[in-house]
């Protein structure tokens, strides 16, 4: 069922600097909002270097930004190494404000950073807010341990200014399952902000066919975006020549981002062991986890949902440097009994490693452990933008067959 929305425009933010977990939320969300919304036209602000290689809706476009990398100590740098680092945020914090100029959204929506890369959306925050949109911070349920948050945001003042621009804060997970600013000094106007939508439910599309999906049964393994992936890959291989009892199928996806040296060792070291496959990418993961038996994976947040939505068995091996987002999310998700969890110093042991593979597929799936588990993030956040553009418009919304 489709609703008519009169020309509305959301423009979101996603600054995308290592991996791609910010762009793959935005844009389900903005599938979701087209699919339910007839009028609305979604624009995605991302600096991900492959942003053009998914496929988007109609209605849902996106503008590539110069792309920013953050390395594994946490420092950035431009993509491009000819340009200085500073000219590119420079160029960045320009084309974001024209974007918004430009677009006229009555909705802004910012994905994880509150005032962008190094700060370059506060300004055109705090031009969308004498324009009168409505201005939403998007929050993942685990952002990082608090004493690392909490310092990252003191330093930049964070806090005050979300309570200063901010009209609300959407928790994209359950209120039970784990909030995003434990441990951090709240203010009361940006706690009565907060609204626990829910984990963000992902589908598979009738339309779109993984040309990499095995035939027969396999485990899926995947490390998101590959950028500091290859050490998980390395441990399942090695499992796989520990134990030559180890015969399931496993199809591994390095991973658009992982270095090209760490890529060609890899399927290298793939190419001896008969129930691998490797591929470096596929754009329509949601299929891939959806046919698999079980899934291994570093879990990150998109990973973690789409595990969820597919209910699929999963083996979660964290990163835990620099962030320890994907270790909280995992303890947290292993303590109700939704995935088993192996730290990585744990996995580096090709005999625990393999023992793990093989019971992995007969584990309980998560809706086992979790009776009446829902995922309800897309659907309410359809609700909250239906009501904000319904009283924007003025204009009763008619109920319309999609």
């Amino acid at each position: 069922m489709t609703r008519r929305i009169e020309d509305a425009h959301i423009l979101m933010y996603s600054h995308d600097t290592f991996g791609l977990g910010h762009l793959r939320r935005c844009r389900a969300i903005a599938h979701s909002l087209v699919e339910d919304y007839r009028g609305v036209n979604i624009l995605i602000i991302s600096g991900a270097t492959i942003a053009g290689a998914f496929d988007y809706r109609a209605r849902v476009d996106f503008m590539k930004i110069p792309s920013v990398i953050k390395l594994r100590n946490g420092e950035y740098t431009s993509m491009d190494r000819h340009i200085d680092l500073h000219e590119t945020l420079k160029m960045r914090r320009s084309l974001i404000r024209h974007t918004a100029e430009t677009f006229q959204p009555d909705i802004f929506i910012v994905d994880k950073e509150p005032m962008g890369l190094q700060g370059e959306v506060e300004e055109t925050l705090a031009y969308l807010k004498k324009q009168g949109t409505t201005l939403v911070l998007g929050l993942r349920e685990v952002m990082d341990a608090p004493h690392l948050l909490d310092a990252e945001w003191k330093r930049n003042d964070v806090m005050r200014k979300i309570d200063r621009y901010y009209d609300s804060i959407w928790v994209y997970g359950p209120p039970d399952f784990y909030d995003p600013l434990i441990g951090l000094e709240v203010p009361p106007g940006v706690r009565s902000k907060m609204d626990f939508v829910g984990f963000l439910q992902r589908s598979v599309s009738q339309d779109m066919i993984s040309e990499h999906k095995p035939k027969d049964d396999y485990i899926l393994v995947t490390t998101g975006g590959g950028g500091d992936g290859s050490d998980l890959i390395h441990d399942v291989i090695d499992a796989y020549q520990e134990d030559v009892t180890l015969t399931h199928k496993s199809l591994i996806v390095l991973g658009p981002y992982m270095p090209a040296k760490q890529r060609h060792k890899l399927i290298t070291k793939c190419a001896k062991i008969p129930y691998v496959e490797v591929i470096e990418f596929d754009n329509h993961m949601e299929e891939l986890i959806a046919g698999a038996k079980a899934v291994v994976a570093m879990g990150g947040y998109n990973t973690y949902c789409e595990i969820l939505s597919f209910d699929k068995p999963a083996l979660i091996v964290p990163r835990v440097m620099p962030r320890e987002e994907q270790l909280i999310r995992a303890s947290r998700a292993q303590e109700l009994g939704l995935v088993d969890m192996l730290l990585p110093e744990e996995a580096r042991d090709p005999r625990r490693f393999a023992a793990a593979l093989k019971s992995l597929p007969d584990r309980p799936r998560p809706s086992q452990s979790a009776a009446g588990m829902t995922l309800e993030g897309l659907a309410n956040i359809s609700q909250i933008v239906g009501e904000w553009l319904g009283r924007r418009s003025q204009e009763p919304l008619s109920a319309v067959q999609g």
